[in-house]
């Protein structure tokens, strides 16, 4: 992903009113919930999270596989065996 279209789709994700969690799905499958948003920060196709509990989770345009309109447990596609 470039790192324009990074910028631009997550700029429309987190221009939703009232604000709607969705998830970042990267290229090695791990998901991130964005459930804030204020607990993201972006630039030059690059984006810091703070997840609850403050941890961070960094990530770029080249890591992103895709964004999906949902948030991480309700998202379509791999489901985490028990």
């Amino acid at each position: 992903m470039t790192a324009e279209h990074f910028e631009t789709t997550l700029d429309v994700f987190m221009a939703v009113r009232p604000f709607k969690p969705f998830t970042v799905e990267l290229n090695t499958g791990q998901r991130i919930e964005i459930d804030h948003p204020r607990a993201i920060s972006s630039r030059d196709g690059h984006a810091v999270f703070t997840a609850p509990g403050g941890i961070l989770q960094m990530f770029d345009h080249e890591s992103v596989h895709q964004f999906i309109n949902s948030p991480a447990h309700a998202a379509p596609g791999k489901r985490r065996s028990k």
